[in-house]
């Protein structure tokens, strides 16, 4: 039988908790808190995984992430892309390194070339925690999200215990955690990013810092979210690859809030190629008043810019 003092749980007393200076800590300033959890979350093809890759390529290094955001304190990176082949992974990290005339063989990045982890089951859980705990990485990136167990994404409690398991890697090894996962389809363009993520609302919920690719009829879209602290500005996105050694992200620009928060824009990017929906679908799907949105779409007919059919609205072929 268990002693009593092994069935209590540990305890103090407020006043002899260690006090920390309050100011947020950065591991990519402002994308990404430091020992902090989340997700890269976007719907598929919109550079997920290049993103990652970016941010690990940034603490591994130093380097600032995207070419605009600096790394306070970096260190080793620990990645698992369950969907991409290892000569694939190479290439990538291997292309931006260049373009920021880093030299791959002093890049600090370890890639778990295990053909699967089922992280909601022993012993991979135990293998991944004891992989972290010797290089004592700065940053886990595993990606993406759906290929990292077997249990269903839209029951919270199967959720809940999986996150749980990212979170205790975090605090245990003082590590951030960003797993890649993907959003519904049809996403509301307008609403929360996190609330178009594939799956339990716990995801969304578990993130400290959270960041969001959205790809709009001009460019990609990143945003971000914070537990702890203010969002950073949008921007645009633009995936380089003129010369095919080189590929990387850039930032373009900081996106404007009438930019992204215009409602033509929001029904242009609903209505994408082959895309047919009806003036109450659109209305339904964006939460918007019928009058307005009436008014919307009559000015994109006038302007060429969408067509309305028997079906519904469509952008002109």
């Amino acid at each position: 039988m268990p002693g009593l003092d092994e069935l209590l749980l540990p305890v103090v007393r407020v006043g002899d908790i260690r006090h920390e200076d309050q100011a947020q800590r950065w591991l990519v300033d402002p994308l990404w808190g430091d020992s902090s959890v989340g997700v890269i979350g976007g719907s598929p093809k919109c550079a997920k995984t290049w993103l990652g890759l970016d941010l690990a390529l940034s603490v591994a290094t130093g380097t600032a992430c995207l070419g605009k955001y600096a790394v306070p304190r970096p260190g080793p990176v620990l990645v698992y892309l369950a969907e991409d082949a290892l000569p694939t992974v190479r290439e990538r990290v291997a292309g931006m390194a260049r373009h920021r005339g880093l030299e791959l063989a002093a890049v600090d990045v370890h890639v778990i070339t295990a053909p699967t982890l089922q992280l909601d089951r022993e012993p991979h859980r135990s293998r991944l925690f004891e992989t972290a705990r010797r290089l004592r990485p700065r940053l886990l990136l595993l990606d993406p999200l759906v290929r990292l167990h077997s249990t269903d994404e839209n029951n919270a409690q199967d959720m809940a215990g999986l996150l749980a398991y990212f979170r205790s890697l975090q605090r245990q090894l003082d590590l951030s955690v960003i797993l890649v996962h993907h959003t519904r389809k049809n996403t509301v363009k307008g609403g929360a990013a996190g609330q178009g993520l594939r799956g339990s609302s716990d995801i969304h919920a578990f993130g400290d810092s959270n960041l969001y690719l959205r790809r709009t009829r001009e460019h990609l879209v990143l945003s971000s979210e914070h537990r702890a602290a203010p969002a950073a500005p949008p921007v645009s996105l633009q995936l380089v690859a003129t010369d095919a050694d080189n590929t990387h992200l850039e930032v373009l620009a900081e996106v404007r809030d009438g930019q992204r928060r215009g409602l033509q824009d929001q029904v242009l990017d609903l209505l994408g190629p082959g895309v047919v929906l009806t003036r109450a679908k659109l209305r339904d799907m964006l939460g918007v008043k019928n009058e307005r949105l009436g008014e919307v779409l009559v000015s994109l007919e006038r302007n060429g810019r969408l067509r309305r059919t028997g079906a519904g609205w469509r952008c002109p072929d």
